[in-house]
């Protein structure tokens, strides 16, 4: 099974002429795992995705391909069901943000 695969964050690294291993020595993490989040091999960590997002002054929404802003989506883009479980969701702790998302994509892929 593929993993999430994030292009976004390759293309940002490129536009600011860094390397991976530059990269990976932000994250605490070797440039081999860093290489595996631009090729989908592995899932980055929300940790790891806001460290970049911060890095790169960009949102999670950016990083993610949800929108091509990258300042994130506009409140206006968003139906009151999605503000909601934005608001609920800041609420949680880190680890339990994590579990969070792997239930939804859980769910998401089991009525696909």
């Amino acid at each position: 099974m593929k993993m999430a695969h994030y292009p976004r964050i390759r293309d940002l690294r490129e536009d600011c002429d860094k390397k991976q291993a530059e990269l990976a020595e932000y994250l605490g993490t070797t440039k081999q795992y860093y290489s595996l989040y631009e090729k989908g091999a592995n899932e980055i960590s929300f940790e790891r995705a806001i460290a970049l997002a911060k890095y790169y002054n960009v949102s999670l929404d950016y990083i993610a391909g949800l929108t091509n802003d990258k300042r994130g989506l506009a409140r206006s883009d968003l139906s009151h069901e999605q503000r909601e479980l934005l608001r609920t969701a800041k609420e949680l702790r880190t680890a339990d943000k994590e579990k969070t998302i792997a239930l939804l994509k859980a769910m998401i892929n089991a009525i696909k």
